[in-house]
């Protein structure tokens, strides 16, 4: 009898099948809209055109070129000047996920990879801002190359997004080591190189590799855009655990391996892989209380999408 193919686990890889079904479980997220805003996360952002839209912004002298149809005829007759009524118009728009599918990704000691977690989540906060009529496009690291989609509305747009990064996912196995030109500084120049203004930019990532000059990259696009930051985590990458009944951990990085004693060396690793989280932790809470943006950390425990609507519903 053949063996079943890893590919088939779900803890191990993403597939269309729950990935679609998904669209049905993040209609129990309660969240008004995916559009953050510097607002306090109001749920609604204006956009900078100017119109006849439903918003009152300012009365304001007439310019040549502005609509007729705008102007203030009380105001213009009590002051003797031309003066029009401005609004803003609000407007959907693009979210553009930006998954982390490199080689570090594919590691898991509870439940799932924290590749599949990062798929997944990022599944829900597409149909997420499907579901507000936004434009969705996507942004995904493989270990090898880069994976863009632009951002369109529609079902079967997105249906292209998610066999891409279907694709990059199962790219990832034990052997998988990433290429020179996929850094997540890289990463973050990429997106930058997008140039892109009002969007939504949803980073699911471990961070494992973002550096300051990273987190530089993302204060720029925050000037045009508005950046959140989710962080997938597993325990074991903060704590080796202690009370093994083996004398020794052996650790390895796919090229190299190191042999742990229990006791004094494994004491060692823990504070240091604790400072190291606890630093990339508080950089990235930093970088999002900039535009007063959720800090949202996510485990490969199993109950991710638990996490991500309890986190959404606290910041209602």
């Amino acid at each position: 009898m053949s063996a079943v193919s890893p590919k088939t686990d779900s803890r191990i890889y993403a597939n269309l099948v729950q990935l679609s079904k998904l669209q049905s479980q993040s209609m129990q997220i309660k969240l008004l809209s995916l559009r953050y805003s510097r607002a306090h996360l109001s749920g609604r952002y204006q956009s900078h055109q100017r119109g006849r839209g439903l918003n009152f912004e300012e009365l304001r002298h007439y310019q040549q070129g502005d609509d007729i149809r705008q102007m203030d005829w009380k105001v213009t007759q009590r002051t003797g000047h031309a003066h029009v009524r401005s609004y803003t118009e609000e407007k959907d728009r693009q979210v553009i996920l930006c998954v982390d599918q490199r080689s570090g990704m594919f590691f898991g000691s509870v439940n799932l990879m924290k590749s599949v977690v990062a798929v997944e989540i990022a599944a829900v906060m597409g149909w997420l801002a499907l579901a507000n009529n936004d434009r969705v496009g996507l942004l995904a690291s493989a270990a090898d190359r880069f994976h863009w989609c632009s951002a369109k509305r529609g079902r079967a747009p997105f249906l292209v997004v998610l066999n891409q990064i279907i694709k990059a996912n199962h790219s990832l196995d034990a052997e998988s080591s990433n290429a020179g030109k996929v850094s997540f500084n890289q990463w973050m120049q990429h997106l930058s190189q997008r140039r892109l203004k009002a969007a939504t930019l949803v980073i699911i990532s471990d961070f494992a590799d973002a550096d300051s000059e990273s987190l530089k990259q993302l204060t720029y696009l925050q000037q045009h855009n508005d950046v959140l930051c989710i962080f997938i985590t597993d325990p074991m990458e903060t704590k080796v655990p202690e009370d093994s009944q083996s004398p020794t951990w052996v650790v390895g990085d796919g090229q190299y391996q190191l042999a742990l004693q229990r006791g004094q060396q494994t004491a060692e690793v823990n504070r240091a892989l604790q400072n190291q989280y606890r630093e990339k932790q508080a950089q990235l809470k930093k970088l999002m209380a900039m535009q007063r943006m959720p800090f949202i950390e996510i485990g490969t425990q199993g109950d991710h999408l638990l996490q991500l609507a309890q986190t959404l519903s606290d910041i209602q």
